[in-house]
């Protein structure tokens, strides 16, 4: 008969439906006292809840003999109960020196990577951790300390999507992708230390959960403990429920972004853009209903939408950084640009583009600036096309993802049936032609035109911005420019009474 305790896990289980009939679930038992005591827990449950379980365990490295004796206790502890055990080892200080992570966030992140490369590998179909209300109220307290938003206070998720009834990450900045499931998350500590009392159960206390110096050391036992004490009795409950709260209130906006992006949003060139009228009037259908704090909620909620869609996550991404981007919307001019964590927003006319860059922006940096020539980052391109006696050459542009047709056709017979402002006088084209992307100082004189301009006035009073220029086609006829694209040909090579050839040229997608 499973014991009360049990008996609550497994309803709390099966209401959530964390855990179905048929999985094999990889158990990450540290040897501390809450996941040798889930470990047991869900032991107890095998039969009712049809599941069959493996002992994950991740070896740190960060205590020495220590953290090996915490692999010998959990290797010992999986064969007294009969158990398959999975062991991953990483030097986590190592990684964190190398990658400029701390100690805690390096090693959540591999201990995660390595359950996710067990469930990847197939076999293991959900992987339980031991997170309990207690690691729940540190968390929501340990976020207001340092400063949080209404999505950190969500805190720990009960489960980590794909799973059925429920899907969400792990927190902002993480990769694993579930499935995961913490079936403790409601259950206090000392319940769990009382278990195994129950059954004589011995488990592992690592030493430097004692370390006082450590934030994490001082919530747990001075902080809470003075609260609980002498305060609010409830607070561990409460701000459990503020997390659970926050969690509903981040679903809904998460449904709200993603609709709001996906009718908005414009793709192009691995780059995201949006307008910036959508961004500060972002649910114009309310009008004036919309207050400005509530227009304001809504254009942050979208810009963390944008930043999350190309980095994966809002890592390191702080409120100054979003104010800058609203700032660029509303103030900013054509070229400027705001530098985000891993990501540059750029204005371009009444457009934002958001790309996805290599580094971090360095906190204090100016919010705006001129951006740097694009042409530096644009790949050139120079392509010679021989048009000879065929009907048609083609040619294919990587760099861009284009490719472009010039096709020889009698004129003007097809006249109604051809686009002109695309058509050159096949008797007026010199050799050599080529395609190749715009340069500086570009300009000629566009059909219907009384004098020559510089393309790239054209392309700007076409609301061409500078990073699109970078990379845009332009066609030449013995050295001179005779077509852009978007832009009639030439006057001197346009169609005109004694046209009797034409070659009409046609952009398509790779």
């Amino acid at each position: 008969m499973p014991s009360d305790l049990a008996r609550r896990i497994f309803d709390h289980v099966a209401r959530q439906r964390m855990l179905l009939a048929g999985d094999h679930v990889g158990v990450g038992v540290s040897g501390g006292a809450d996941s040798v005591a889930l470990l047991r827990l869900l032991e107890e449950l095998c039969s009712e809840l049809g599941i069959r379980l493996t002992v994950l365990h991740f070896n740190h490295h960060l205590r020495g003999a220590e953290s090996d004796a915490d692999e010998q206790f959990v290797a010992a502890l999986a064969a007294e109960r009969g158990l398959p055990i999975l062991v991953g080892r990483e030097n986590v200080a190592a990684v964190a020196r190398a990658r400029g992570w701390n100690l805690e966030d390096a090693g959540r992140r591999l201990r995660y990577a390595y359950f996710s490369s067990l469930l990847r590998a197939g076999g293991i179909t959900r992987v339980a951790v031991a997170h309990t209300a207690d690691d729940q109220a540190e968390t929501v307290m340990a976020r207001l300390v340092r400063g949080t938003g209404p999505a950190g206070l969500a805190a720990i998720y009960p489960i980590i999507g794909p799973v059925v009834g429920s899907a969400d990450g792990l927190g902002k900045g993480h990769t694993f992708r579930g499935p995961l499931v913490r079936p403790l998350l409601d259950i206090r500590r000392r319940e769990l230390c009382a278990y195994l009392d129950g059954w004589r159960q011995t488990w592992r206390e690592d030493s430097s959960n004692q370390d006082t110096r450590r934030l994490r050391a001082r919530l747990r036992h001075q902080i809470l403990p003075l609260f609980e004490g002498e305060v609010q009795p409830s607070i561990v409950a409460n701000l459990g429920r503020l997390a659970q709260m926050a969690r509903e209130d981040e679903a809904f906006w998460t449904t709200l972004v993603a609709q709001r992006l996906g009718a908005i949003l414009r793709r192009q060139d691995g780059r995201l853009g949006i307008r910036c009228a959508d961004l500060l009037a972002p649910l114009p259908w309310m009008g004036s209903d919309l207050s400005e704090e509530a227009r304001s909620a809504v254009a942050r909620r979208l810009v963390r939408g944008l930043v999350e869609e190309l980095r994966g996550d809002c890592r390191d991404l702080m409120a100054q950084h979003i104010e800058q981007v609203l700032r660029l919307a509303a103030r900013g001019a054509s070229g400027q640009r705001s530098d985000l964590p891993g990501v540059m927003a750029e204005r371009s006319f009444e457009w934002l583009w958001f790309s996805a860059t290599a580094g971090l922006a360095v906190h204090g940096s100016p919010d705006m600036q001129k951006s740097p020539d694009p042409r530096a980052a644009a790949e050139e391109y120079f392509h010679a096309i021989e048009l000879g006696s065929s009907r048609e050459a083609t040619v294919v542009v990587p760099e861009i993802g284009r490719r472009f047709r010039l096709k020889v056709i009698d004129w003007p017979c097809m006249q109604r049936d051809t686009n002109k402002g695309c058509t050159f006088d096949r008797d007026l084209l010199r050799s050599p032609l080529v395609l190749r992307n715009w340069r500086v100082g570009d300009s000629f004189r566009p059909s219907g035109r009384r004098s020559e301009h510089k393309l790239k006035h054209l392309l700007r009073d076409r609301r061409v911005g500078a990073r699109e220029r970078a990379g845009w086609p332009v066609l030449t006829s013995a050295g001179d420019l005779i077509w852009a694209r978007g832009l009639p040909v030439a006057a001197k090579v346009a169609p005109w009474e004694q046209t009797r050839t034409g070659v009409v040229i046609v952009e398509e997608e790779i």
